[in-house]
């Protein structure tokens, strides 16, 4: 009888984390989550994403920035391999709550590797990287030898946890990876994007509930995924056969108008009589577009994507209309 092997995620209740626990039962995997205790007492809401898989996991309550919990959970499991999503993710650029994100994100990396090498060395380790580390750029498209430039303490966070998994990639022989994922979409995407926010809004405004949306720069530009693809791209990362880091990008980017007309075009609506322009909203002008270069995934670990950004859009406006109208009948 063979032993499934056993797979800890951080962040598991996130959109990644629930697309990347379907993905691991699916290939037999024996699925474990760090969760807070809030989560465990507030499941309706908090786990809303893996609900339908709480009979199938195991969650851990433990904290990221409490060393001594991680390596109770680290000891407890054994894992095989452990997928390192959880972080503080809002992208502040006035610099407000930079004690919190950086430490928490940085601390919890730390914390994790520590673990792992003392308690699970054998353990393979993939860490969430961001495109937010490349932050102000001079070249487009952006891969695995640009020069990081981060201009968030976001970015900043990650480019130090980046670090410290090459550290421990190179001086202590941990077979440890980071992903530097662009952004990448669903419906189980999180109300505090601004895609969901487009996509609920134009829900609500077609169905009567709203009348309007306040919006930045619809003129700056994103390279867009689906979500599904890319937690495939974690996984194939700690499968090949020696640890590396990786740019994961469709290599296209779109305007948020072309978003936002992709999104009311697909309710029947005129996005034009429902937007108003926020200066306020605006983030630091960029010179040079955030797109990636994936080349070094397709060629090394034959990843693609599989799905156009207007697919996505048609999978987030029909699901947020089924939870629109089951919500208010």
């Amino acid at each position: 009888m063979t032993t499934k092997m056993k797979a800890l995620i951080t962040g598991i209740a996130g959109q990644d984390g629930s697309y990347l626990a379907e993905l691991l039962l699916a290939k037999d995997y024996e699925v474990h989550g760090i969760v807070r205790r809030t989560a465990i007492e507030d499941t309706e809401h908090q786990l809303k994403n893996i609900r339908h898989l709480l009979p199938r996991i195991t969650l851990h309550v433990a904290s990221l920035d409490n060393v001594l919990s991680l390596i109770k959970t680290i000891r407890d499991i054994g894992p095989d391999e452990c997928y390192h999503l959880a972080a503080s993710s809002f992208v502040s650029y006035s610099f407000e709550d930079e004690l919190s994100i950086l430490s928490n994100n940085v601390n919890s990396t730390h914390y994790l590797l520590a673990a792992i090498r003392e308690f699970a060395p054998r353990c393979r380790f993939y860490f969430a990287g961001s495109s937010e580390m490349f932050g102000a750029v001079t070249n487009a498209p952006q891969d695995e030898n640009t020069p990081f430039n981060p201009r968030s303490i976001y970015g900043i966070s990650k480019v130090a946890s980046y670090h410290l998994v090459k550290n421990y990639r190179q001086q202590y022989g941990l077979f440890a990876c980071t992903g530097i994922l662009y952004n990448h979409e669903s419906p189980r995407r999180g109300y505090e994007f601004v895609t969901r926010k487009i996509v609920a809004s134009a829900v609500k405004i077609k169905l009567g509930l709203a009348t309007g949306l306040n919006l930045g720069n619809i003129d700056a530009y994103r390279d867009w995924g689906y979500a599904p693809d890319y937690v495939l791209a974690m996984w194939l990362m700690l499968q090949a056969k020696a640890p590396d880091d990786y740019v994961v990008a469709t290599g296209e980017t779109h305007s948020v108008r072309e978003f936002v007309e992709l999104t009311f075009t697909a309710l029947g609506l005129d996005y034009q009589k429902y937007i108003t322009i926020d200066p306020q909203l605006f983030r630091p002008t960029e010179a040079v577009q955030l797109c990636g270069n994936p080349t070094k995934a397709v060629q090394k670990l034959g990843w693609s994507r599989t799905v156009t950004l207007r697919e996505i859009i048609t999978m987030m406006v029909e699901s947020e209309m089924n939870f629109a109208t089951k919500k208010i009948s």
